[in-house]
């Protein structure tokens, strides 16, 4: 594949993942959504290692590192959620501040 074409692939993937972002209410959905958008930015980063030169690859193993982090704590979350609430809808973690 060209450079254009796995740049148009990473961009699709990273635009579903903002469709998902900005239009699902549960908290599973969102986190999927980011996760979408981060291998959007990795595939960028390896196309950009493959084709320009740039040491890429280490990039996106500290990406990966970070999101596992992040998807971690996110499903924490949804499970205090869950049992706090019965759902994981987005408007319930606004009460639970208190």
């Amino acid at each position: 594949m060209t450079l254009r074409a796995l740049l148009l692939v990473a961009t699709a993937l990273f635009s579903i993942g903002i469709y998902g972002l900005l239009t699902r209410r549960q908290a599973v959905a969102l986190l999927l959504s980011i996760e979408v958008m981060a291998n959007a930015a990795n595939l960028v980063f390896v196309v950009f290692a493959r084709y320009g030169g740039a040491p890429g690859h280490p990039l996106v193993l500290f990406a990966l590192a970070i999101t596992v982090a992040e998807v971690a704590v996110g499903l924490a979350l949804v499970l205090v959620l869950y049992r706090r609430h019965g759902d994981t809808l987005l408007e319930l973690a606004s009460e639970a501040k208190g």
